[in-house]
């Protein structure tokens, strides 16, 4: 084996570490993980309101769930219209930031809990 590839070649794992990795989840656990917790934001929040945001070269079609005090939430979606399945199904109302822009209280609160 060359010094190169020693250095820049990949590794088969070992064993020992590939029993210790968790399984990757299939695509029906991440959907009800994800429908679990928007429930749950939903849920536990006032006001909750979704935003549709379309895909970007490095991000896919999101759903943002915003509550009333502006603390927010982002879960990654399918296309927009599972974003808008999801939000009829949670039974809350769904805009698109395209057409709607974010509302001033997300901005407010993210001001407020910047890190530090």
């Amino acid at each position: 084996m060359s010094r190169l590839s020693r250095i820049f070649g990949r590794r088969r794992p070992t064993s020992a570490s590939s029993a210790e990795a968790p399984a990757p989840l299939r695509s029906s656990d991440r959907r009800r993980e994800t429908m679990e917790h928007l429930v749950q934001f939903t849920r536990s929040r006032v006001g909750v309101e979704s935003y549709i945001e379309p895909p970007t070269v490095d991000q896919p079609t999101t759903i943002l769930l915003i509550a009333s005090s502006g603390e927010w939430t982002r879960r990654r979606v399918p296309d927009a219209v599972a974003a808008r399945k999801i939000a009829a199904e949670i039974g809350i109302p769904v805009y698109d930031v395209n057409f709607t822009g974010y509302p001033q209280r997300m901005r407010d609160w993210n001001s407020a809990h910047k890190r530090r």
